[in-house]
C-alpha cells in the first residue's frame, strides 16, 4: 500500500502487519458513554489505511454507540473520504441543504458556515429527506477558542425518553416539512439544491416525492412528509429521527421569530415550518417535550486537533454549540439511505422489509 503524506506530516505508518495493535479503546470523553474513543498508538498510523483493515470493528463499534471518535492519529480532511470508503461507500453530495456549506473537495466540505454565535439544534443530518446519508465523519482542523463543541444524542435513548402518547401521535400521523426559499432570505433554493436550473431542480423534487411550487417573484416553495421514526436496517431497532423540533420555528430566538412573523404573518410561508403530516399544527408542548429530551442525553466532548469523528446518521444526533475565535471542523457524508430501506418503526405499525 502506497501512503502519501503532506507538506510537513510525519511519515505515516503501514498497517498491514497489525493493525489491531495500532490503536485501542479508550474511555468515553462524556460520562453518557458517546463517543467512543479509539486512540492510535501514535500520530504515524494512518486513520484510512487502519480503518480500512479495521472496518468490521469500527462497523459493530458504530452499531453499539452510535459514535467512534478517532484520536491521535494526526488526521487531515483529505482522510474522510478514504475514511469512509470502506465503511459506507463514496462521499455524497451535499443537496436540500438546510445551512450553508463551503466544498473543500473530494466531497468534503465546512461542517456549517452557521454564525459562530449561535447553536444548532441536535439533528439527524438531512432526516426530512426520501434519501439521507448513513455515517458521517467529521475532522477538526482547528478547535475554537471557547466553546464549539458538538454535542451527540443517542436517539434510541432519546425516544425512549418520550411520553408514548407523544410518539404515538407523530408516528401515526408523520412530519410535514415547508420549506420558502425567498429572494434575498435565508437558503436560496440555488444553494439549497446546488444548482441554478429551475428544470433540474423541479425534475429532483419529482423524484423525491417533494410537492414543489415556483413562485411569481422567482422563489420557490417545497412540501414534503416523511415518517416520524425508523429502524435501523443493521440493528433492527427504532429511533426518533425526523427534524420536527428543529425545523419548527417555535425552536428560533423568539427575537428572529417575532422579526420573521412580522414579514411573513402566515407560518406556511416562513423559510421553514413543520406540521403534523396531515396538516395539523404540532403541539407547543410536544416540542418542548422533545427538545427535552434531547437535552437530557446529549453528550458533549471537546475537540482535539486532528479529532476524527464517526457517527451513523440513525443512531445519533449531532449539533454545534456557540464558540469565540476560529474554528475549522470539516464533514463529509457517505452511505445513501432511503425511507423504504429503513422503514417507520413498528410503533406505526408498518412492518420493515
Amino acid at each position: 500500500m502506497s501512503l502519501r503524506n503532506g507538506p510537513g506530516q510525519v511519515p505515516r505508518r503501514p498497517v498491514e502487519d497489525r493493525p489491531t495493535a495500532l490503536a485501542r479503546l479508550g474511555p468515553a470523553p462524556d460520562d453518557r458513554g458517546l463517543p467512543v474513543l479509539v486512540e492510535a498508538v501514535d500520530a504515524t498510523v494512518d486513520p484510512a489505511a487502519w480503518a480500512a483493515h479495521e472496518t468490521d470493528r469500527l462497523r459493530a463499534l458504530l452499531d453499539r454507540h452510535g459514535a467512534v471518535l478517532l484520536r491521535g492519529f494526526a488526521a487531515t480532511p483529505a482522510d474522510l473520504p478514504r475514511l469512509l470508503r470502506p465503511l459506507a461507500g463514496d462521499p455524497l453530495p451535499y443537496r436540500e441543504r438546510s445551512t450553508p456549506r463551503t466544498p473543500i473537495g473530494d466531497g468534503v466540505y465546512t461542517s456549517t458556515d452557521h454564525p459562530a454565535d449561535q447553536a444548532i439544534a441536535l439533528h439527524n443530518e438531512n432526516s426530512y429527506q426520501s434519501f439521507f446519508p448513513a455515517l458521517l465523519a467529521f475532522h477538526c482542523a482547528l478547535p475554537a477558542r471557547a466553546g464549539g463543541a458538538t454535542p451527540l444524542a443517542d436517539c434510541r435513548r432519546v425516544l425512549a425518553r418520550l411520553d408514548p402518547a407523544v410518539v404515538e401521535r407523530f408516528a401515526r400521523r408523520g412530519v410535514c416539512y415547508l420549506r420558502n426559499h425567498h429572494p434575498g432570505v435565508g437558503l436560496s433554493w440555488q444553494d439549497a439544491f446546488g444548482t441554478d436550473d429551475r428544470a433540474e431542480v423541479s425534475a429532483y423534487c419529482a423524484r423525491n416525492g417533494i410537492e414543489a411550487h415556483w413562485r411569481p417573484d422567482g422563489g420557490l416553495h417545497t412540501r414534503q412528509v416523511q415518517p416520524a421514526l425508523a429502524r435501523h436496517p443493521r440493528t433492527r431497532e427504532d429511533v426518533w429521527f425526523n427534524h420536527a423540533a428543529f425545523f419548527h420555528p417555535d425552536g428560533l430566538d423568539p427575537a428572529l421569530r417575532d422579526a420573521l412573523l412580522d414579514r411573513y404573518p402566515r407560518e406556511d410561508e416562513l423559510p421553514h415550518h413543520v406540521t403534523f403530516g396531515d396538516g395539523g399544527p404540532v403541539p407547543a408542548a410536544d416540542l418542548a417535550h422533545i427538545r427535552a429530551a434531547y437535552a437530557a442525553e446529549a453528550a458533549v466532548f471537546p475537540w482535539r486537533a486532528g479529532d476524527v469523528l464517526l457517527v451513523d446518521n440513525l443512531l445519533v444526533a449531532h449539533g454545534r454549540e456557540p464558540y469565540r475565535g476560529d474554528r475549522r471542523v470539516a464533514v463529509a457524508m457517505a452511505g445513501s439511505l432511503d425511507r423504504q430501506a429503513v422503514g417507520t418503526g413498528h410503533r406505526s405499525g408498518e412492518e420493515t422489509p
